[in-house]
Parts: structure tokens; C-alpha cells; sequence
């Protein structure tokens, strides 16, 4: 089971938010927005996004690789290197 599944509705009112800002950027593009409003856009749309991405890894540290980890093994390092190279991602991103 997912970490996330305790707060899977409030994840996806939230991605439906994104959803509802990128196509908001869409429209503005269409309408001829002044490039500077659509740059503010952006900027907010991509932080949304990092927050919604840092709490999925929150929970995905709290559920899936703390439970690993009390296992321990070879499953508890593959969940640590999992979460590393995820964070190294959104880092890069």
C-alpha cells in the first residue's frame, strides 16, 4: 500500500489545482497574455508542483522507507537508494 493512501483525496485536489493552473497557462498563451504574467504563472504552477512533490516524498520517508528500514536487508537499502535518487531528481529539477 502506497504512504500516500491516507491523504490520496486531498493529493488529488491538489493535482486537480495543477491541472486547473496548467490549463490556465494554455489559455493565457492563447489569449496573448503579457509574457511577464505568464512567467508569474509558471513560477507558480512549478512550486506548486515541488510542494506537492515533497510531500509524496515526506510520506513515501515516513511509510515505505521507514518500513523497510525496520526490516532491514537488502529491501530497507533499496528503499534508502530509492528515496536518495528521488530527492537527488527533484533537487536537479
Amino acid at each position: 500500500m502506497p504512504g500516500y493512501t491516507d491523504s490520496k483525496q486531498e493529493h488529488l485536489r491538489r493535482l486537480r489545482r495543477i491541472e486547473g493552473q496548467a490549463r490556465g497557462l494554455q489559455r493565457m498563451v492563447e489569449d496573448d497574455k503579457y509574457c511577464i504574467d505568464v512567467l508569474t504563472q509558471v513560477s507558480a504552477t512549478t512550486s506548486a508542483l515541488q510542494s506537492f512533490a515533497l510531500s509524496l516524498l515526506e510520506e513515501h520517508l515516513a511509510h515505505c522507507v521507514a518500513e523497510a528500514t525496520r526490516k532491514g536487508g537488502a529491501e530497507a537499502e533499496a528503499k534508502v537508494k530509492e528515496a536518495s535518487d528521488a530527492i537527488a531528481r527533484l533537487v536537479r529539477s
